[in-house]
């Protein structure tokens, strides 16, 4: 595993090489201490996982986020020490997967680091659907591509697989704990921020207005459910 670490603190990326050399010690942690390093070394090194911090020097980490989002599905956990539900927000917002707030423990940052990439392995293909209508939507499971009226939807991990279980339990309600267990673990059934978060970016990317969804619904105090229409498999 190659782990890249961009901060502009050059201690807290040896306490990250530390956590994981300690855990996985085959793994590889290359740094960078600001943006510009950093997305050379998202090109240059292909990381499998980035974790990123927000108050970097010239371009914060929002921006960072924003340009890696753009051109690699690499799992991004952010760095913060702030812990405000807006701070939050705007991460994943921006394409983050995950975060963590300042100051951590080496458990809770290798925990956090094993849930998004059990997130990055492919979802089975639905047996005997390999492609799923509802409307202007189409999922092709077989190529892993999400369309609107023809036009491909780029999605990340995470907006795939809530979309994945979401058609595959069309019509029913998916409770909150469900889907925070099914596509972060067990260990974020209580993480709705997140879950309410990343299903407003996925409402954007299939057109579904978040102010007035038509596609995905929310059964207040429940979970989501997305509301079938013609389907044909």
């Amino acid at each position: 595993m190659r782990v890249l670490v961009i901060d502009d603190d050059p201690d807290v990326a040896r306490v990250i090489s530390l956590c994981f050399k300690m855990r996985w010690p085959q793994t590889e942690v290359v740094s960078a201490v600001d943006g510009t390093e950093g997305l050379l070394l998202v090109k240059n090194k292909h990381p499998d996982v980035v974790i990123l911090d927000i108050g970097l020097p010239e371009m914060n980490g929002y921006e960072v986020c924003y340009k890696i989002r753009s051109v690699s599905d690499v799992p991004i956990i952010m760095l913060t020490v702030r812990d405000a539900d807006t701070d939050i927000s705007c991460g994943l917002e921006v394409g983050a997967d995950d975060y963590i707030t300042k100051p951590f423990s080496h458990i809770q940052l290798l925990s956090r680091v094993q849930a998004v990439m059990r997130r990055t392995h492919r979802l089975p293909v639905p047996q005997g659907k390999n492609v799923f209508y509802n409307n202007n939507l189409k999922i092709d499971f077989d190529n892993h591509e999400v369309s609107i009226c023809g036009e491909l939807i780029k999605l990340t991990p995470i907006e795939y697989g809530l979309l994945y279980h979401l058609s595959h339990n069309v019509g029913r309600v998916m409770t909150y704990q469900t889907l925070l267990s099914k596509i972060w673990g067990e260990e974020y059934v209580y993480e709705t921020n997140l879950l309410k978060v990343h299903v407003h970016n996925l409402r954007n990317k299939l057109h579904d207005n978040p102010e007035s969804p038509v596609m995905i619904i929310n059964e207040r105090g429940i979970g989501y459910r997305l509301l079938p229409g013609n389907m044909n498999t």
